[in-house]
């Protein structure tokens, strides 16, 4: 299987570890765009789209293998083996961010750290938890996507995106949903809001820092409280920034709070 072609993959910048970066939800490779610059001179860059996003091949796209995070998981494992001659220092956004968890738990070696951008192990809230949605909310979202994607998408793109101050964030955001085939995100937002992979979190072995909105609409505060303090070795920064895509709406805080931790790990 051709990967590039699966999962557009495209090679930036030089320096090692290589550091591979994965886009959320509705998003693709470009997101990336404002934080590539500030790394690129010090690593080797490798952006690429999931199956059924941005400029993947759609045709790859398998309703049983994307049944569940690990079908991405395997993808992103596939990718690391082609393009890496050592561990990586992985960057995840959103679902991404557990995308990541999972890969890393089934090949830990492959992984020197991981940054984990705004990351929900659960959305739901259950006994003694806060994933900020109700089930009834989860359905409700599901249902409103189900019957109007395009509206879904243009109503909920700004808010989730935050940064009132740049509504052009927010448009662009709604233009990448809008962008992606509708039943395919149907399906891939099922199979991310109702995913649970809390029991996850403790088997990794991964340095991982986390990085967290301090006004998250998709991920609270609570919940980047709960994956730090369930997984070892975690590191938690608390951006102060309104939204759930700090990459881009705070990057100069993303940045400085993911130079400061792999300067750690170094």
């Amino acid at each position: 299987m051709n990967l590039q072609h699966r999962n557009n993959i495209r090679l930036t910048g030089a320096g090692q570890p290589l550091m591979v970066l994965a886009h959320g939800f509705g998003c693709d490779q470009s997101m990336w765009r404002y934080l590539v610059p500030a790394f690129e001179t010090s690593h080797k860059l490798l952006l690429f789209d999931l199956v059924g996003s941005g400029g993947s091949d759609l045709a790859a796209y398998d309703r049983d293998k994307y049944a569940t995070l690990h079908g991405y998981a395997d993808d992103l494992l596939e990718i690391i083996a082609a393009y890496a001659s050592g561990p990586v220092v992985f960057v995840g956004h959103s679902v991404s961010a557990v995308i990541g968890l999972l890969a890393s738990n089934k090949a830990p070696e492959l992984f020197a750290s991981q940054v984990m951008v705004g990351p929900s192990a659960c959305y739901i809230d259950d006994d003694g938890y806060r994933g900020g949605f109700s089930r009834a909310d989860i359905d409700d979202l599901l249902d409103t996507m189900e019957s109007n994607y395009l509206g879904w998408s243009s109503t909920m793109a700004p808010a989730i995106m935050g940064a009132a101050d740049r509504p052009e964030l927010g448009q662009e955001l709604s233009n990448s949903f809008c962008r992606t085939d509708p039943e395919i995100a149907k399906h891939f937002a099922r199979v991310t809001f109702l995913s649970d992979h809390r029991a996850d979190l403790a088997r990794s072995r991964t340095p991982c820092l986390i990085l967290q909105c301090s006004d998250d609409l998709i991920a609270p505060l609570e919940v980047g409280a709960y994956i730090h303090g369930a997984m070892p070795g975690s590191t938690l920064a608390i951006i102060e920034n309104t939204g759930h895509c700090p990459h881009m709406s705070a990057t100069d805080a993303s940045v400085a709070a993911m130079r400061q931790f792999l300067e750690r790990q170094a």
